[in-house]
């Protein structure tokens, strides 16, 4: 393989760990739905899908020829059918699937296809003019469009091909690279293996109560690890249906759960969609009735938002997790669990090991905080072509997440904020999460994120990004008495701005590295006047 992790065992073949989940439900459930695609309104039975993606191998067992084994297969998508179909023929032809964000450029992009040099890159055309800048760097790169014309596009090019059959390939190689959604300014990239994709699915599938009667609705990104593996993964490999939506808006996915022919069962979002969905005109309780549950996870939730969908009849459950590890932590899908532990990120994951770790390196108190560290079967093994940084993320087989969290007396976690984030300021910890929930609460106050920076007289202070809502009137002033009320003085923000747009990834969390880089600007600039 021509990866380079640290420490990466390989073991034997491992029963079902190694199957291929479709050609499983194919065989025991051919006529049961697996897929429905909103944009189209095309839909594959388990058999359908499995016949496709045997065609879709056989395209990449011609397109990749030799080099097929372990070779990256790239795209630059939406969410499509034809996006899950890839994706499992890369499992049943022995090559890696790389499912780019499609909001980078080709400055962003340019270094990830550096790293992972696929052999093949499938684009939409949405998408062209950036796969042009691309692929003139790497002249041996080929290149497919998910677009019909005089070159044939990728649905084309899938009816045309022969089926082929699955490869034997070892659970422990990779069958995806997801990179990281850089919140600290450079993407990683996180090796899946066979192994961790199925025991991540099986954890979330336990936590989220996903089973063959299940409907998923899908329109968070396949580039990352909530839409590809915990939603969709998980629903087909248990059997259910994976409803495909091409991208988030409102009123879209309010019908789409409406349906009651589709009859959702399960969907998941970060905490902006959340409260989009909420906050739009078309919402109704009603659309939400036939939800099992509304998973939540990427970013804190306030607790305002949990009570308004607990009003409603929806139990919204919050979690944790990452694309190293996939579900770690999740609340119960149960209304009591929900309202008498605002701000958990609840319980562990039945096949995950947790420690919460001091800066000494032994395990702290109940109550205490510490970093989390996590072992089991779904932990990657580490970042593709980094075995520094892979060496760096791991201590005695335990994944280091650099969150800081604690335990509860009742077993449920929570988790404080990321260990780069915490400043320190007149020798006092501040964590930047702590603030934010207080700036939260302010009725005027849309979203918030604050960032500690260098101050003479303190060492470190806080600076806090608000952006308030349509007509508010409150004032940075306004806004520190506020804080006053409900913070310490070494907590408070030192200073309050106002902007239009806090910088989040596609899974919700803040780029605190681009607010910090921000004030630099900033205090460069008042220093050149």
């Amino acid at each position: 393989m021509a990866h380079s992790i640290s420490g990466m065992a390989s073991s034997a073949d491992c029963g079902l760990v190694t199957d291929d989940p479709i050609l499983y439900r194919a065989r025991v459930a051919p006529g049961r739905p697996a897929l429905f695609e909103i944009a189209t309104g095309r839909q594959l039975t388990y058999a359908e899908l499995d016949a496709r993606i045997a065609r879709c191998a056989g395209l990449l067992s011609e397109a990749l020829g030799a080099r097929r084994d372990g070779a990256r297969v790239a795209m630059l998508a939406r969410n499509s059918m034809d996006s899950i179909v890839l994706a499992f023929a890369c499992q049943r032809a022995g090559a890696i699937y790389v499912p780019l964000n499609w909001r980078l450029n080709a400055a962003e992009l340019r270094p990830i296809l550096a790293d992972c040099a696929p052999a093949l890159l499938v684009h939409d055309e949405e998408f062209a003019s950036t796969v042009a800048s691309l692929a003139g760097a790497d002249p041996e790169m080929a290149v497919i469009s998910t677009a019909d014309g005089p070159a044939r596009g990728l649905a084309a090019r899938i009816e045309a091909s022969l089926p082929a059959a699955p490869v034997s390939v070892d659970a422990d190689e990779p069958c995806v690279l997801l990179y990281t959604s850089g919140t600290t300014g450079q993407p990683k990239g996180v090796v899946i293996t066979r192994r961790n994709a199925f025991f991540a699915a099986i954890n979330f599938s336990v936590v989220g109560e996903i089973g063959p009667k299940s409907v998923a609705l899908c329109d968070l990104p396949f580039f990352h690890t909530i839409g590809l593996i915990a939603v969709a993964r998980t629903t087909l490999m248990l059997g259910g249906t994976l409803v495909v939506s091409d991208r988030f808006t409102p009123a879209r996915t309010l019908a789409a759960l409406a349906d009651r022919q589709r009859a959702v069962t399960h969907y998941f979002a970060v905490p902006q969609i959340a409260l989009a969905l909420r906050n739009d005109p078309a919402y109704s309780a009603a659309a939400l009735a036939g939800l099992h549950a509304l998973f939540v996870g990427g970013a804190p939730l306030t607790q305002a938002l949990i009570e308004s969908y607990l009003d409603d009849g929806v139990a919204l459950v919050n979690g944790y997790g990452m694309s190293e590890a996939g579900t770690v932590l999740h609340v119960p899908i149960d209304r009591r669990a929900v309202q008498d532990n605002p701000s958990s990120v609840g319980l562990p994951a039945p096949l995950l090991d947790i420690r919460i770790v001091g800066e000494d390196g032994r395990e702290v108190d109940e109550g205490e905080i510490g970093e989390l560290w996590l072992r089991g079967p779904a932990v990657t093994p580490g970042y593709w072509n980094k075995p520094q940084e892979t060496a760096a993320a791991f201590t005695d087989g335990w994944y280091r997440t650099g969150d800081l969290g604690r335990r509860e007396a009742n077993g449920f976690y929570r988790i404080v904020d990321r260990l780069k984030d915490m400043y320190i300021s007149g020798g006092e910890n501040v964590y930047p999460a702590e603030v934010e929930a207080v700036l939260a609460s302010h009725p005027d106050i849309l979203d918030a994120a604050v960032v500690g920076i260098p101050d003479i007289r303190w060492g470190e202070c806080g600076v806090a990004y608000v952006v308030v809502g349509p007509g508010a009137v409150a004032t940075g002033d306004e806004i520190a008495g506020h804080c006053a009320a409900r913070l310490a003085a070494f907590k408070r923000p030192a200073r309050i701005l106002f902007v239009e747009a806090i910088p989040r990834t596609a899974s919700g969390k803040v780029q605190k590295h681009v607010l910090r880089q921000f004030h630099s600007d900033e205090t460069l600039q008042r220093q050149a006047l």
